[in-house]
This record gives structure tokens, sequence and C-alpha cells, in this order.
């Protein structure tokens, strides 16, 4: 029998929850047909088989969280299914014993997790004999899980109160859940009775709470979700007592970040600009301060970010004049949206300056390794991407081997997949080089953190007008010209000021050589 493993999605990722089987046991499966859901820290990925044949047996339940490696599914192979027919009974009963003690999902998940990023520890099942755990079941519709806030006790008292008519709703008030989705249901301000699960025994899915939510927003059912009325006291009340933490952004995403745009050019990362607003902070009466806990993203990342600080940084800065740029895309993103049906933004040609320019700077298309320099043959580019609760960096890979057109598809395709948390195994992992976008936010000047173990990460700031001096036959004169600011951030342990420089040079000067004869294909 082939055995399935948790897979290890991105650098930094220790374990992973289960989050929905595509298959069951008994159905067939092609090799990299997607299997299961996986959440992490950081995503939500549909996970391939890596066999084709039948699955067997299913290891690890729906909401339980394993570390890298462990064991989660059986698959009975081809070839094996031609041997495993005259003995089914004894087939089927070998994996059973071998795998021991199911590992199923239960209320203990979300603190199993909370445990596993504090300390470290990667095994879910010593935390899951926690007495505690039975404990927040019957407020399960409300802040329960492994990021509970303790600001919001008085809330989680009076939701208690109108359990009674959580029967009315159509939801299932103790429905299964993961910690990820508990966390969405609190920022939403919404319950678990209100939510009709699609998952394996009624659970609730990530995917039920946004069609949720869209269904209150456009006023129709998405999803097979309904539609909250004026008799249903359970919806409201807990919106109303959650609003100061968590306003209510879920109707109307846009409004809060739109000022962003106002400041930079509205095509510099656009996909990435809805997940700019900041939560805003309540104060209980009586408090002057109040903890924000950190959620499972939010950990990740720290725990990532204080590795890539051991890194000594270097930085070089240079201004590109992005005059012919501008003008170039200004030119063709009208018919390139007509032909394409999608904008051209600014962040494919800062890849594409990128990729190019790694091939004559190799030396920083790498990983840092104890041992040395590891160079890498492929030129894999993570470019960073704002989502709700913080930062992914979702990898395009072979990026010197792409088009502009491709690079822009392969971003936007990534950059629409992380609005709804919909990531594919392949997204993470892998990376040689990062771009940052931090200009949609009209920044000019950031000193990007390292995407360790890789060498390098370059940001691209807000396109500004500015008065330079320009050289011409009659002299030199002052024009206004759109310029970028770009940072390069160095891992001084690989990498030298000098041979950062010689890298943002080539990329710089790819920038500006953009004109009329540059395909876009």
């Amino acid at each position: 029998m082939a055995k399935v493993t948790m897979p290890q999605l991105g650098e930094s990722v220790a374990e992973g929850t289960i989050g929905k089987w595509l298959k069951q046991p008994g159905d067939t499966v092609e090799k990299y047909e997607p299997l299961v859901e996986v959440i992490t820290d950081k995503v939500n990925a549909e996970v391939p088989s890596p066999f084709a044949g039948v699955l067997k047996e299913i290891l690890v339940e729906e909401g339980a969280t394993v570390p890298n490696n462990a064991e989660i599914a059986v698959i009975e192979t081809a070839e094996e299914g031609a041997g495993a027919t005259d003995t089914p009974a004894a087939a089927g009963a070998e994996p059973k014993t071998a795998s021991a003690p199911k590992v199923e999902a239960a209320p203990t998940s979300a603190p199993t997790t909370e445990a596993a990023s504090d300390n470290g520890a990667l095994a879910p099942a010593p935390a899951a004999p926690e007495p505690a755990a039975p404990e927040p079941a019957p407020v399960a519709q409300g802040p329960a899980g492994s990021d509970e806030r303790p600001e919001r006790a008085a809330v989680i008292a009076s939701s208690a109160a109108p359990t009674a008519v959580d029967a009315e709703l159509p939801g299932n008030a103790d429905a299964r859940m993961t910690p990820a989705v508990r966390r969405l249901l609190r920022e939403h301000g919404l319950t678990a009775a209100q939510i009709v699960g699609s998952g394996g025994g009624g659970r609730i899915t990530r995917e039920d709470v946004t069609n949720y939510v869209e269904t209150q927003r456009i006023g129709q059912s998405v999803g097979g979700q309904s539609l909250a009325d004026g008799t249903s006291p359970a919806a409201p009340a807990p919106a109303a007592a959650l609003a100061p933490a968590a306003p209510s952004a879920a109707p109307a995403p846009p409004s809060t970040p739109a000022p962003a745009p106002s400041t930079v050019p509205a095509s510099v990362g656009r996909p990435a600009a809805r997940p700019s607003a900041v939560p805003s902070v309540s104060f209980p009466d009586g408090t002057d301060e109040v903890l924000i806990p950190m959620t499972q993203m939010r950990k990740g990342i720290a725990t990532q970010m204080t590795k890539a600080l051991l890194a000594p940084h270097a930085y070089v800065q240079m201004e590109v004049d992005v005059t012919r740029l501008v003008a170039f895309r200004e030119k063709a993103k009208r018919d390139y949206q007509a032909k394409e049906g999608i904008g051209l933004s600014f962040v494919p040609f800062v890849v594409k300056a990128s990729a190019e320019a790694l091939k004559r700077n190799p030396r920083f298309n790498a990983h840092w390794t104890d041992d040395g320099v590891l160079a890498k043959r492929r030129i894999n580019i993570g470019v960073a991407v704002a989502v709700d609760e913080g930062l992914i960096v979702p990898v395009i890979r072979d990026a010197d081997q792409l088009s502009v057109h491709g690079l822009n598809l392969a971003i936007a395709d990534v950059a629409s997949r992380a609005k709804i948390g919909k990531f594919k195994v392949d997204d993470f992992g892998g990376g040689t080089f990062t771009v940052d976008n931090t200009g949609y936010l009209g920044t000019n000047l950031v000193m990007p953190i390292l995407n360790v173990p890789e060498v390098g990460i370059v940001t691209m700031e807000a396109i500004t007008k500015r008065p330079v001096v320009v050289s011409t036959p009659d002299g030199d004169v002052i024009a206004i010209r759109p310029i970028m600011n770009m940072v390069l951030g160095v891992d001084h342990r690989a990498n030298d000021g000098a041979g950062g420089a010689a890298l943002l040079r080539d990329i710089k000067a790819w920038l500006e050589s953009v004109g009329p004869e540059t395909s876009i294909y």
C-alpha cells in the first residue's frame, strides 16, 4: 500500500490541518488529482494525489492537525490492486493495525494548534487529552479556539444566552470546524448556527462562511446559505457586540481600503489592495489596555521574521526613470485588456526585469546554507501578496521562461486565489528570489526583510512624478519624469554591496529600456 504524507507547504511551515477530503475510501483517484484540502498557518491548498489507484483508508480526519511528513492516507496502486484481490480482508486489516489510533478532529483541535505554535512541538497527539477542550463546546459559535480574545469575555457570556434560538437557525451551533474557520466566524461577527456546513458530518468550511457573507451582501443565496431575517435574533446580536473589534467589513470590504490607491498609480499592485485595511481596536469601559492575540498566520509570520533577522541585511537603493515603461503600458493596456480580459500592471515588468538580471547575477538566485551559497539553476520568483490576516509569498516558477504576458497571467491568477484562500501545493516552497510590491500603498522607501533562506529581495515603490535633470544636446534641462525607487535587500553573508548594486543596476537598465519594440508576448 502506498502511503500519502502531509506535504510541507512553504519553507517555514511545520504542520498542516486537514480541511476537507476531496475523495472518500473506495474512490478511484488519478495521479495529481486533488485529494485533500490542507490548511496551514498561512494558506489553504489542495494537495494532489502522488499516486494513481484506489483510496483505501483515511488516517487523519478532517479538522485534525499533524506535522509534515505524517501519514494521512493509504492508496492501493494499480500494481498492488491485482495482488490484493485474492485476500481483500487481510489487506484491509493490516493498514488499520499499522495506523493504530486514527487522528480525529475534536474540539481540542484549536488549543492543540496553539500549543504547537507556541513551543515548536509538532506532534498534536499529546495535546488531545487537554481537559479544557470540552468547555468551549457550548460557546463554539462565539469566541472559542486557539486565539481566545480576553477582551471579549463579556461577549462569550452574552452569546450563551440566545442559544435556545439556535434551533431555529439553519446551521448547527456545535458544528465542527478548523481554528482558521472559527477565527473567520469571529471576524465577521457570526455564529456557527447561522452557517450551513457543507463538509463531512456538517463541518463548516471557509467557503461556507464566505458564501454566507456574500449571500447577505447581494441578497441572494450563494452555496446553499440562507438570508438572515429580522426573526433571527442570534444573527445580529454577536455582530453588534463585536462591531468595535471587527467592523462590518464583510458586507462592504472595498469601503475601508479605498483611500489607499488614491495616493499611488491605480495600476500598481491593485489585486492586493483589498487587505490593506487595519482592524480597529476596541477598549471596553474602564480599561486602558487590551491584548490583541496573534492569529495562526501572525504566529507563522513572527517565526519566519525572527529567523530572517538572524541574517545580516545590507541594502542598495536606486531611482529608476520609468518614463518609457509608463508610456508603453499606457499605450498597450486598453488593447491588452480587451484581448486578454485582465489588466496589465507594472508588477510583471519588474518580475521580468528581475529574472533577466538574475541570469547575469546568479549568486543572488540562491539559498544560504551553513556550508555556503547554494546556487539554483531554476529562477523561481516569489511575489509578496497581502491577505486579510498578513502576508504570503506564492512562487512563480521558471519566471525567466515566461513572457510579460505569462507573468501577468500567473500573478493575476495567484492574487485572485489569494483573496479566497485557494492555493495549490506548487504555489509555495522552492522560491529563489522575492519581489515585494509595497508601492501600491504609496511607499517610497521600504527596507525589506529577506525571505530566508533566499539571499535577495527587491521592492518596487510608488511611481511618483518628480523634477529631474535631463541632459540634451542643448544642455541640461529640468523635466518632470515618473520615478520609481527600488530597494534591494541582500544577505551579507552570501553577497556584498557591490554585487547587490550590480544586480539592481541590471534590473534598472531593463526597466528603463522598455519601449515600442518590447514584446508583451
